[in-house]
């Protein structure tokens, strides 16, 4: 069997909307976003050491299945945007929505998951105190990426 490349996670998603000034002005109602750059018909928004691309298209047909799992420090804040812009929140336990473009997203709650920042990466965004939550950990230490 070939050696193959271990997943360690993800650069950058890429999202298509329909207009770029009206996407930033969407989702910076929801989050807080500074731009890493900028072209023509695209945005490139910084989330740490990661991005979103967002590209202006014509595709507006929603999916069902395909949607971004967005990593926030409080998602209670996001809700109560979300609310605050008459967006529908979807059915179901967590928090997911979809944007004016038909982008399906699905925010969690950093203490909630493994996904897991250096804590020089946490400090550089001003996060220092975020911690996990006890089940994140023990999904980590199973895993051997916590201390048990």
């Amino acid at each position: 069997m070939a050696d193959r490349a271990k997943l360690i996670g993800f650069n950058h998603v890429a999202l298509e909307v329909g207009d770029i000034e009206e996407a930033l002005e969407f989702y910076g109602r929801l989050f807080e976003i500074e731009l890493r750059g900028r072209g023509p018909r695209m945005a490139f928004i910084d989330a740490g050491d990661q991005f979103i691309a967002i590209a202006e298209g014509e595709n507006r047909s929603p999916d069902k299945h395909r949607h971004i799992g967005m990593v926030v420090d409080d998602r209670r804040v996001v809700r109560r945007a979300l609310r605050e812009l008459g967006v529908e929140i979807l059915p179901g336990r967590g928090l997911d929505f979809l944007d004016p473009w038909g982008n399906h997203w699905q925010v969690v709650d950093y203490s909630e998951i493994q996904f897991t920042k250096a804590p020089e990466i946490l400090s550089g965004m001003g996060l220092q105190g975020l911690k996990k939550s006890e089940k994140a950990l023990e999904e980590l230490r199973r895993k051997g990426l916590a201390p048990g």
